[in-house]
């Protein structure tokens, strides 16, 4: 697929070899391309309805690339106008994150590059980010589970790529099921940082479970009989993510009217794992917290005819409005 950003994916490309040629030998920099995952992650827009520079834009202003290599997609996208983040653990990444280090500085470049151990309990550098590119990286990470949980609490969308497969070594079908392939040490590329290798349907359901849809979703490479570490049967699947919206619903509601107080069953979901808060404010008043839980349901059953029963669902610290839902009971 040809277009106008992608070819100006493949110049910059250019450019950025021979900008690293000029401060370092080739074998210190990261070996493989990263640019021309431009063209994929258009495809994918594509699929979804959307432009990529649009899905990176947004109220937050700022877009992260994790497990960045040298950094070439962040240079990129601060090209197109971006604020970026570089993060990356300089503990594994192919030069401890010089590289980037050195492109910052030669291109006089305002990307922010962090180190950050996804494998620890970690924390991101902002709160917030318009949207996370994470190409290339999961298979990488111990718990990729706990990872994308944790995106899903700071970004509205996501590009992910991992390397995915359909046999297992010796030949027996994964396919059909959702599962992962756990690698041995030096099973792949002699490489004992890669991990887990999921089967389409094991990185789909993950996906799922930490709080994402897909809006669409492609496959490049061996496609037909991958396997989880054979150079010559490599296939790699992307996708774009969007994090679920948390909910929150009542039922009955309006709760009908009776001789006694009504009631009305309160559920709720964040979907991405995190502690939500549930509070109650009658009739625009003071908030009381309800409950608490990732979900749950909750009886209120004290529910009066006249008032406006607003319930709330917070993030566990009370900053963030998730979701909310208005209760009335009939009068008759």
């Amino acid at each position: 697929m040809s277009s106008t950003l992608g070819d100006l994916a493949d110049a910059t490309e250019r450019s950025l070899w021979e900008t690293k040629l000029a401060c370092r030998d080739e074998s210190f920099w990261y070996p493989y391309r990263s640019l021309t995952n431009i063209h994929r992650l258009e495809r994918l827009c594509v699929a979804a309805g959307l432009d990529l520079l649009q899905v990176c834009r947004g109220p937050c202003r700022r877009i992260a690339d994790i497990g960045a290599g040298d950094g070439d997609l962040a240079f990129f996208f601060e090209k197109m106008g971006f604020s970026v983040e570089i993060i990356d653990n300089e503990y594994t990444n192919f030069n401890r994150l010089e590289g980037a280090r050195v492109l910052k500085e030669v291109m006089n470049s305002s990307v922010e590059i962090r180190s950050v151990d996804l494998d620890s309990q970690f924390a991101l550098p902002h709160k917030k980010y318009d949207t996370v590119f994470f190409l290339g990286t999961l298979y990488h990470l111990k718990n990729p589970f706990f990872v994308l949980e944790k995106l899903a609490r700071v970004t509205t969308r996501c590009f992910l790529s991992t390397r995915v497969a359909k046999r297992t070594p010796d030949g027996q079908s994964l396919a059909p099921y959702p599962v992962a392939y756990l690698l041995d040490p030096q099973e792949c590329n002699n490489d004992d940082t890669n991990f887990w290798i999921f089967t389409d349907q094991g990185l789909k359901r993950l996906a799922h479970r930490t709080g994402w849809n897909i809006l669409s979703y492609i496959t490049v490479g061996e496609t037909m009989s991958s396997t989880p570490a054979d150079p010559d049967h490599d296939e790699r699947a992307f996708c774009l993510l969007e994090r679920r919206q948390a909910t929150l619903s009542a039922f009955p509601n309006p709760v009908p009217a009776g001789k006694e107080l009504g009631k009305t069953t309160v559920s709720w979901d964040t979907t991405d794992g995190s502690i939500g808060n549930v509070y109650v404010s009658i009739d625009g008043g003071k908030e009381s917290l309800f409950a608490d839980s990732r979900r749950g349901t909750a009886v209120a059953d004290w529910i009066k005819t006249g008032p406006t029963y607003e319930f709330r669902l917070y993030n566990s610290d009370h900053t963030e409005l998730l979701a909310s839902v208005t209760v009335t009971r009939t009068n008759r």
